[in-house]
């Protein structure tokens, strides 16, 4: 994420001076290598900059924000899997009525929790429960 930020000030600087399109793509090809920005994004850029954005920052997206990852619902959650460890996310996800990637996401983000032998675990175990 970072990277790709500095790779747009890049950009709104090649802008500044009055460089092409080209000539910033190839700067950021040669500055970033194999982790610069896809040419149709450096293009993207160059053209907003050029038309007068200031900002690199992502303006506010048009839709509802996603409301399913709650507190209320890793509760939900964490209380099904505290009653059964061997169900899998997609009963889960039919007992809490969430879609299956929330509950997927609140497994293994939220309860930081993998799938060893048909049994949900906490990805780091203490001495005692090793």
């Amino acid at each position: 994420m970072q990277r790709s930020v500095d790779q747009q000030y890049a950009i709104k600087f090649c802008v500044k001076l009055e460089k092409s399109t080209t000539w910033a793509l190839a700067m950021i090809l040669k500055a970033y290598g194999k982790d610069a920005l896809l040419k149709a994004q450096v293009f993207r850029w160059h053209k907003v900059f050029r038309e007068g954005r200031e900002y690199v920052e992502d303006e506010e997206r048009i839709g509802c924000p996603s409301t399913s990852h709650t507190l209320d619902n890793v509760a939900k959650v964490k209380a099904v899997l505290d009653s059964d460890r061997r169900l899998s996310v997609r009963l889960m996800a039919d007992q809490v009525g969430l879609p299956k990637s929330i509950v997927q996401e609140i497994v293994t983000t939220e309860l930081q929790m993998r799938k060893v032998c048909a049994k949900l675990v906490p990805k780091v175990l203490t001495d005692e429960q090793k």
